[in-house]
């Protein structure tokens, strides 16, 4: 069995480890100069593998897909994810959230590993290899051009990736060889991005808030809702919280959406109107602008004083209880109306891509050309941030091999 892997990212090494491994001649095709690039640069350069949970729990952060992910997860689960890297000599640690690591917080080492992995088994890496295309052989199999030359394979798993971080090779490539071969593709859009709002918050630059909860809406129907830290850039909300609202809100039009923050999530309206109360009473004199430094940071206090209308340099205690009501109503529930999302090359994962139902979910094998398959981000499956995305990359990769293998065996 003669095998070719288009890419060489997560998804590509590890099919293309697993093969050889198991004794098909593999060639992985990487259009860069050296493999891996994206995963270098993930997890902020210490690369968040997986993450340490169920199959079960791990479908919960599944965005897109899940249940057409069910069985690869279950087939190469984020346990044995773990157990692969700590058995090829990379020891792991687990952090917040039950996210992976590698215990030397370098990506680098990950890659190592995955390299290594390559070469044991054999595996005849090609760089610096841009695909042109892959045709059907009449006796089997396809044709992949490479240059001015047409490889006959038995069987190409692509692993091209989507088009985030394109400098890293993410463009596209995949897309094009589904569409020649009769796919149909979702429409490619930014996963685990930056929300861009119509509101000037340039004052806000800078500023990162923890413990708050944020819930988008479109049409004032609410979707969803995270809790956890956020931050401001000069036009965009951005931060973890923010990330996984965008992968959930991604197919909505922006027009239609608004993001609140809650501000004091832990308090209910009514305790929190008690607890303003309470500092008022302290700043009776005081200019509101002046009385809120207890209850919010600084550079925030300016802007939420604007959204609630009242005065800034009005005295405690000339303000009514209906003012009051606009305070806690403006904190908790901090409105922004979403201009856009993050720029796709910009955002962390590509959601969107080849639609599931042309692919086998147990072997990754195409439907409509039998010995084609499709794995990782190429696919219209994406999750939230931890470990869960190069999770979903190493197990597709892993089924796709199986599915090549388990042909061979039968």
């Amino acid at each position: 069995m003669r095998v070719a892997v288009i890419g060489g990212g997560a998804s590509g090494t590890m099919a293309a480890g697993y093969l050889a491994e198991r004794g098909a001649e593999t060639v992985l095709f990487e259009k860069n100069e050296k493999l891996l690039k994206k995963l270098y640069i993930t997890g902020k350069g210490r690369c968040n593998l997986t993450n340490s949970c169920t199959a079960d729990e791990f479908l919960t952060n599944v965005v897109r897909g899940g249940r057409f992910l069910s069985s690869s997860l279950r087939g190469f689960s984020p346990s044995d994810t773990m157990s692969f890297f700590e058995e090829h000599g990379l020891p792991l640690k687990t952090e917040r959230g039950n996210r992976v690591f590698p215990l030397s917080d370098k990506s680098s080492d990950v890659i190592k590993t995955l390299a290594r992995y390559l070469d044991r088994g054999g595996v005849k890496v090609v760089l610096n290899a841009e695909i042109g295309g892959i045709d059907p052989r009449t006796e089997g199999g396809f044709w992949v051009k490479y240059g001015s030359e047409k490889l006959p394979f038995d069987a190409v798993i692509v692993a091209t990736g989507g088009v985030s971080y394109p400098t890293t090779g993410s463009t596209g490539d995949g897309y094009r060889f589904a569409a020649r071969t009769g796919h149909s593709l979702v429409e490619r859009v930014p996963a685990l991005c930056s929300v861009a709002v119509k509101e000037d918050i340039g004052e806000l630059e800078g500023l990162s808030l923890k413990n708050v909860s944020a819930a988008a809406y479109a049409d004032g129907k609410k979707l969803c809702s995270e809790f956890g830290e956020m931050l401001f850039t000069d036009d965009s909300l951005t931060g973890p919280i923010i990330l996984s609202l965008s992968s959930r809100i991604n197919r909505f039009a922006p027009e239609d959406l608004t993001v609140e923050v809650d501000l004091k999530p832990a308090l209910t309206v009514e305790v929190l109107d008690d607890r303003i109360l309470r500092d008022f009473q302290e700043n009776l004199n005081r200019d509101f602008k002046n009385a809120l430094d207890a209850l919010l940071p600084q550079s925030l206090i300016g802007y939420v004083i604007r959204e609630t209308k009242i005065p800034p340099n009005k005295k405690v205690n000339e303000i009514k209880k209906e003012e009051r009501k606009a305070l806690v109503k403006t904190l908790k529930g901090l409105t922004f109306h979403v201009k856009s999302l993050g720029a796709i090359e910009n955002a962390i994962v590509t959601s969107g891509g080849i639609e599931l139902s042309s692919v086998n979910p147990k072997t990754m094998e195409s439907k409509v050309a039998r010995g084609l398959y499709f794995v990782g981000e190429v696919l219209d499956i994406d999750a939230l941030t931890g470990g869960f995305n190069l999770q979903l990359a190493f197990a597709t990769g892993v089924a796709g091999a199986k599915g090549i293998i388990s042909k061979v065996e039968s």
